[in-house]
């Protein structure tokens, strides 16, 4: 089974300099080829696989002569890693591939050949690097990406291979459903809420104060260089906060749960509403739906999503009657159906969520969740107007 860990580097001066020259010489060949590809399609209609550009290496290094300071095998990787981005743009998994820039997040790939010494990392070319071990490479090293954040930090992703089988999924267990909210972060179908840390917020006013630095400072300057660490620092320490909260709540719900059922947002739909689209941008759902999956797939515990169109708030847990409308306002309401009264709206929804993908798990619908011509055995949604009683 691959399993990946992420370690903290920490270069001397000339394993620094080793590594900026790396990081510009892999970016400046990722922008040489992705031109090279563009003008060949724009020329002929036709374009280039990352193997056909890969063999163009060998002249480069003959006209530019500073890219045989970077390990061979880290630039043949920058072609082949734009072929597979060609690849999944073409098959709809990502957007088209974009020029990569200095001013941002640098990384490099080594395919081979990185081994752990002691406390160190050996690198082709770059040498023994200090590195921070929190936990044990049990397997054989396949891939190493180094890279160093916009605040200065270096890290290193390690992919090996631990040589265990993954445990086949099981079902039987006790089942949760996860209704994620803004106010609260997740409701579970037990009725468990865990608030929103809200850590933009929390440091907001002393991000304000490093940007307002950095907005005086002349463009181009080493002040200004300065400042820009600053304020990434500040967003490094928010981003790590989040991650940590992630973690450590995603952690806890696999190690109670054996089935997990989320819902399948579309979050880059969602914040396109100006009045929530800071607030879903700085909770992190992505990230922590994410992390319930892989946590889940490596203990053999099962991850299932329902569709996002799936009306779970407007359904009834209990008779599954379903309201034709239930604006955010409405925290409560009476089903006029079974007379059930939902004292919390969310937990309604988690309950639901939980229901349908115990659901889609039995009937083997796969990862389609909900749609016009799928309804639960135990019966049909009743749609009907109910008063309903504003919280």
């Amino acid at each position: 089974m691959l399993k990946v860990i992420k370690v903290r580097l920490y270069p001397n001066s000339q394993q620094q300099q080793a590594l900026s020259q790396s990081f510009g010489n892999c970016r400046w060949l990722w922008n040489y080829c992705l031109n090279l590809m563009n003008q060949t399609y724009i020329d002929t209609g036709f374009g280039l696989s990352g193997y056909e550009v890969k063999k163009r290496i060998p002249q480069l290094k003959k006209g530019h002569e500073w890219l045989k300071l970077t390990y061979s095998q880290c630039l043949q990787q920058v072609c082949l890693n734009l072929g597979t981005a060609f690849n999944n743009f073409f098959e709809g998994r990502a957007k088209y591939p974009h020029f990569k820039s200095k001013h941002g997040k640098q990384s490099i790939q080594y395919p081979q050949n990185v081994k752990r010494i002691e406390d160190c990392l050996r690198l082709p070319m770059i040498g023994d690097v200090k590195a921070v071990f929190h936990r044990e490479i049990e397997g054989k090293i396949k891939t190493v990406t180094v890279s160093k954040n916009k605040s200065g930090q270096y890290f290193a992703a390690i992919l090996f291979e631990d040589g265990k089988e993954r445990p086949k999924s099981d079902t039987k267990g006790k089942a949760i459903g996860i209704d994620l909210g803004i106010n609260h972060f997740a409701i579970t179908s037990d009725g468990s809420k865990f608030d929103n840390p809200r850590w933009l917020a929390k440091h907001e006013q002393n991000l304000k104060v490093k940007q307002q630095r950095l907005s005086r400072r002349e463009k181009g300057s080493n002040n200004r260089n300065k400042a820009r660490k600053i304020v990434a620092k500040v967003h490094n320490k928010i981003a790590n906060c989040r991650s940590d909260f992630h973690h450590k709540l995603s952690r806890r719900i696999v190690n109670e749960n054996q089935v997990i059922v989320v819902e399948n947002l579309a979050v880059s739909n969602m914040v396109k509403n100006s009045k929530l689209s800071k607030a879903i941008s700085q909770v992190g759902w992505g990230q922590f739906c994410t992390m319930l999956k892989y946590k889940a797939e490596q203990e053999g515990k099962v991850y299932q999503e329902v569709d996002r169109f799936f009306p779970s708030s407007k359904t009834c847990n209990v008779c599954l009657n379903q309201v034709d409308s239930l604006p955010l306002e409405i925290r409560f309401w009476d089903c006029s159906s079974c007379g059930t009264k939902h004292i919390d709206r969310d937990v309604n929804a988690a309950k639901n969520i939980c229901d349908e993908g115990l659901r889609i798990i039995s009937s083997g619908t796969g990862d389609k969740a909900y749609c016009q011509t799928v309804r639960r055995s135990r019966g049909g949604r009743k749609k009907s107007t109910i008063p309903l009683v504003s919280g």
